[in-house]
């Protein structure tokens, strides 16, 4: 199984680094044990049509991100939490 870098894109870092520093550190690890080994999988939806454009919740926190297969990149897009 391939295993995918992330990023972040500048919207949804921003909103990363909003977060308290228990929720970040929940989320961080939700994103390494279960997104990026597995994009496609974690319970994660397509957006629309394009199966590269997913919707996940991580930890509580929702998440919007395409993935790239052919340079193995997940890229958050939108991060949304209360």
């Amino acid at each position: 199984m391939t295993r995918y870098r992330l990023q972040y894109a500048p919207p949804a870092d921003l909103a990363l680094d909003s977060m308290g520093a228990a929720l970040r550190s929940r989320f961080d690890t939700g994103m390494r044990t279960w997104l990026v080994p597995d994009p496609y999988g974690y319970g994660s939806e397509p957006i629309g049509t394009d199966d590269d454009r997913r919707e996940a919740t991580v930890s509580g926190v929702v998440i919007r991100y395409y993935v790239s297969r052919g340079v193995s990149t997940v890229t958050v897009v939108r991060v949304v939490y209360v």
